[in-house]
């Protein structure tokens, strides 16, 4: 299936490195000008190469990174017409070690960083008739689990996911959000708990993964490349669990 990327620019946050680099590279292989952002410039500009694309060096918790982020791809690749949203920070890991400053951080490095990045290429988007907008959420974002301040602000970008794309679906853009469940890549958490306990992770599979096994990489990032394609103009406003039945959530 073409997917009619071809050409077209996009934006991957956080792509550096497990989802937000399997994103980057799904979308450069369907050939679309790819630009990555994130904080460490030896990484970026290793990605980038390999992609034959752009790399920003950029605090993206700031809106001065997000701001040369856009402005660097846009005066070196073109026009922003794709931008995934997949920077996301944990604070705390449950109530014991959770209250309103991990909310807070929570918050600001998820909904935030979403919604500043988002409003940065939107007004664009809408002035050329076509965009695609797609954040990264969580399994943790449609139900309960996890760390609780990641959670909620997980839920928040659900919600504000859902509100935009009503927002601008009749002039062209189209917002989503992609849901995965426990995603397994080499340096990531699951594989880090992996490693210090066998045993223990061999048993969360056997009870919470219907597969069997995780998810990988790839397996999100082809859905990301879809949405973002023009043969997902209906897709608007879907939060879109990747997770092989490990959620619960009827929604």
């Amino acid at each position: 299936m073409d997917l009619g990327l071809a050409g077209k620019v996009a934006l991957v946050t956080a792509g550096t490195r497990g989802i937000g680099l399997g994103i980057a590279q799904a979308l450069a292989r369907e050939g679309a000008r790819v630009a990555i952002a994130a904080r460490t410039n030896s990484d970026v500009e290793r990605v980038a190469a390999s992609l034959g694309g752009l790399g920003v060096s950029a605090d993206l918790m700031t809106e001065e990174g997000g701001r040369r982020a856009v402005e660097a791809t846009v005066s070196e690749l073109g026009p922003i017409e794709i931008l995934v949203n997949n920077l996301g920070l944990r604070a705390g890991t449950s109530w014991t070690d959770t209250g309103a400053k991990e909310f807070e951080a929570a918050f600001a490095g998820n909904v935030a960083v979403s919604v500043r990045m988002t409003q940065l290429v939107l007004p664009g988007m809408l002035e050329r008739g076509w965009g695609r907008i797609v954040a990264i959420t969580s399994l943790w974002g449609r139900e309960t689990g996890g760390a609780p301040a990641y959670n909620a602000a997980k839920a928040a970008e659900t919600s504000f996911v859902k509100s935009l794309a009503r927002e601008v679906a009749a002039r062209g853009v189209t917002v989503n959000a992609v849901a995965p469940g426990s995603i397994l890549w080499s340096g990531g958490g699951w594989d880090r708990r992996q490693k210090a306990d066998p045993e223990a992770i061999a048993d969360f599979v056997r009870h919470d993964m219907p597969l069997g096994r995780f998810g990988t990489v790839d397996e999100v990032a082809s859905i990301v490349a879809f949405i973002c394609s023009t043969q997902a103009s209906l897709v608007n406003g879907a939060i879109i669990a990747v997770d092989g039945g490990q959620s619960r959530a009827g929604i």
